[in-house]
């Protein structure tokens, strides 16, 4: 029996999915796209019993990061991100600080990983799927062990994230769908940065650009 247990909670003004994976053994958590109110997302790992280890950054929108910066400072934990999302997370126009905020924000994050970087956390092997589209650095983290995908803004239920942001593109948006599609296998548990979960081969059937 898997020892992964994922809570979903929704987060911020545009209802982004923040997710709390832990260890059912070791009480030892991730948190990915923690996008706003550290309070309640601290809370919820209280009531789970877990502490949290690590934030995963699945891209560095606001409304996937704002709140990680808390977090680190009451748990004690490192951010991850992609490298080549690095430039999007400092920039507080290319996270979108500046347009909805109307005031510049930057992170740095602690671990910067590069395109199928593999590492262990809280006792499961992670890999970070560089794919680009959503923002330059967009990525995912697989858990193959466990048959699950973080896919942020870039696979959704029957959908894809948007690419009219800074640094995104419609040509990397459809590549990294379909690298996804064609590589993982079928049963893979897709949650999402928005929307509901979905599996790959849903959205193999169903995802409007598994035609292309």
């Amino acid at each position: 029996m898997s020892k992964m247990r994922v809570k979903q909670l929704v987060v911020g003004m545009v209802e982004t999915n923040c997710y709390i994976i832990y260890n059912e053994e070791t009480k030892a958590a991730v948190i990915v796209d923690p996008g706003d109110n550290p309070k309640e997302i601290s809370k919820k790992c209280a009531e789970f019993g877990v502490k949290p280890e690590a934030v995963l950054l699945t891209h560095g929108h606001f409304d996937h990061m704002m709140a990680a910066e808390a977090l680190r400072d009451e748990w004690g934990l490192n951010i991850y991100s992609s490298l080549k999302e690095v430039e999007v997370l400092k920039d507080g126009t290319k996270n979108l600080m500046t347009k909805w905020f109307r005031k510049p924000y930057s992170l740095t994050p602690d671990v910067t990983l590069v395109n199928d970087e593999e590492f262990e956390l809280i006792g499961f092997n992670w890999k970070m799927l560089l794919t680009p589209g959503h923002t330059c650095g967009s990525c995912c983290y697989y858990i193959a062990d466990e048959e699950v995908l973080f896919s942020g803004d870039t696979l959704f239920q029957m959908s894809y994230g948007r690419i009219d942001f800074p640094t995104g593109s419609g040509h990397d948006m459809l590549a990294s769908v379909k690298r996804l599609l064609t590589t993982l296998p079928e049963d893979t548990m897709v949650y999402p940065g928005h929307m509901g979960p979905t599996t790959i081969g849903h959205e193999k059937k169903h995802n409007p650009l598994a035609r292309y």
